[in-house]
């Protein structure tokens, strides 16, 4: 009876054991995850809608690869001296300035129609991108420690990926509901225009919340100008199994996932409010995802998980590239995103645990660039491949990419081990 009892009540002390986890966040860690659920709603309309938007325009698929890669490509560059000047401006200042940013390439995007001012912004907000990405790890790390670290970097995500669900399913039906207060279709540019202009307004108000950090003091060892070349010279082995990996997955991200929106349109022929659905229930089983990675990373280990998790997410990415039924296409969608995507702040916890305390914002612009290098390059072939052959030929690449990245995995960190470096305590 008594290990009955102990079975039964098991998946209550795990809610417990997250309950502590959370219950341990630290101040600033509170008030960015309420700026994370601003922005992850206001992103889950905007990334919803600005495809159609742009083709409301009379633009095609090749541009909105083009923009992304403008974007990304950017962000790229601009990872090695963002990286700098988040640590000489300090974590604070880097998140508001990024969130501002970000807020006004909406604004401006919404105002000012023209393929010039799209690629502009797009550029702008792959600087504000770039800001935030490398100041997001080295910022969670000093304000938490070892014990409620891993859940802080996942249940981040995870509250970005429920309130973009949210967001889905919210932007699958704002064009209408602004379509019929202005008597104009809603699938029109003015309707699609509004919507997200009004997501620029809400990306502004997230802002708000990061006035309150308080922003701990960073070492001068932490700003030398060659810092990244310093660190990658010192350690050439470790960071290229680091980094290598996560480069070949987003290769293979960005041949598909900006185009997912397009994909059920064009392949499934389903209207906007059942893609926004469609949308926030994949962002919610993402969302689900995340949230359950710290428990299950504690109990087989944070390598294992991201190797496990990335493999079964394979099979159903061929279905979801080539099976002719929507359903099924709907159903390995949502599984594909949680299992995908609820290692990605575990592997971030692991990167970070195994590099130096002075080299988080190093590595943090070093696997950005990695990350955004991908997202630089696959979207315009992607955009061009649609064009001329559909969706199948960048379905093929994805798959071939990913499977490449989970070996590495495995043969790098499951196989041979890589320790950990010191970590250090929270951050005052």
């Amino acid at each position: 009876m008594e290990s009955k009892s102990k079975k039964i009540f098991k998946p209550f002390r795990i809610f417990s054991e997250y309950g502590s986890h959370v219950s341990a966040f630290s101040p600033n860690a509170r008030i960015y995850l309420l700026n994370v659920i601003i922005t992850g709603g206001v992103m889950g309309v905007f990334r919803l809608l600005f495809n159609f938007y742009v083709l409301s325009l009379g633009y095609d698929e090749a541009l909105l690869g083009n923009l992304i890669t403008a974007s990304s490509l950017v962000a790229l560059i601009a990872a090695l001296p963002m990286g700098y000047l988040a640590d000489v401006i300090g974590r604070k200042a880097s998140l508001v300035l990024s969130g501002a940013m970000l807020a006004f390439s909406i604004i401006a995007m919404a105002i000012w129609q023209t393929e010039n001012s799209f690629y502009a912004m797009n550029i702008l907000s792959g600087v504000a991108q770039s800001l935030a990405g490398v100041t997001m790890a080295p910022f969670l790390m000093e304000n938490s420690n070892e014990k409620e670290r891993t859940y802080l970097f996942s249940f981040g995500q995870g509250l970005s990926m429920t309130m973009a669900s949210a967001g889905s399913w919210i932007g699958g039906y704002l064009p209408s509901w602004l379509g019929q207060a202005q008597n104009v279709s809603a699938t029109s540019s003015i309707a699609y225009g509004n919507s997200i202009l009004i997501m620029g307004i809400g990306a502004g108000l997230a802002v708000l919340p990061l006035m309150f950090l308080k922003s701990p003091r960073v070492e001068r060892s932490q700003r030398a100008v060659f810092a990244p070349l310093q660190y990658a010279a010192k350690q050439p082995a470790l960071l290229t199994k680091l980094i290598l990996p996560m480069l070949l997955t987003s290769i293979g991200a960005g041949l598909i996932m900006p185009f997912m929106n397009v994909f059920f349109r064009v392949v499934h022929n389903q209207p906007d409010p059942v893609i926004g659905t469609l949308f926030a229930w994949g962002a919610l089983a993402m969302g689900i995802g995340l949230l359950l990675a710290p428990p299950l990373a504690e109990r087989m280990g944070k390598i294992q998980l991201v190797v496990i998790s990335q493999a079964l997410s394979i099979p159903f990415l061929i279905l979801l590239g080539f099976s002719p039924i929507f359903w099924v296409g709907a159903a390995t969608y949502y599984i594909r995103l949680a299992l995908m995507n609820m290692s990605s702040p575990v592997y971030q916890t692991f990167i970070m645990e195994r590099v130096d305390p002075s080299a988080r914002a190093t590595v943090a612009s070093l696997t950005s660039m990695a990350w955004n290098f991908g997202w630089a390059f696959s979207p315009t072939i992607s955009g061009w491949l649609q064009v001329n052959y559909g969706f199948g030929p960048p379905f093929i690449g994805t798959i071939i990419l990913y499977t490449v990245s989970v070996v590495m995995y495995w043969a790098f960190f499951w196989r041979g081990k890589v320790a950990a470096a010191p970590v250090t305590s929270a951050a005052d």
